[in-house]
């Protein structure tokens, strides 16, 4: 139990930790919403995007409702899912973040799960 609960801490921080990064990159970098353009999307999506990330991690780390944090992790998938999309048909490709990202959510996911299991147990 204590070595699914320390990796799912690890991968969920590792996580939240990319998330947080990239909502500061969209605040303090001017070239954000510069990149976010060259990848398709309109600019004005980057705001809600941005805080539904904030929502997100604050339901996956205060674990009020199981169905809720199951709803952000499933959000969260979709949305690393669609910038890896978006990120193949870019001009010049930056595929680790997404796949990093992608890694470190299921990880936390998972590890979440075999936690859960093993603490009913």
């Amino acid at each position: 139990m204590k070595k699914y609960n320390i990796l799912y801490w690890v991968t969920t921080g590792l996580f939240s930790l990319m998330m947080v990064a990239t909502v500061g990159n969209s605040i303090f970098n001017d070239q954000f919403s510069t990149r976010f353009e060259s990848l398709g999307y309109p600019e004005y999506l980057i705001v809600p995007l941005m805080v539904a990330k904030v929502i997100g991690l604050i339901t996956i780390w205060s674990n009020f409702s199981h169905r809720l944090t199951e709803l952000a992790y499933a959000g969260f998938f979709f949305l690393i899912l669609l910038a890896l999309h978006a990120e193949f048909h870019a001009h010049s490709p930056d595929l680790f973040s997404p796949c990093l990202a992608l890694l470190f959510l299921n990880g936390s996911f998972y590890f979440r799960y075999k936690r859960s299991i093993k603490i009913s147990d």
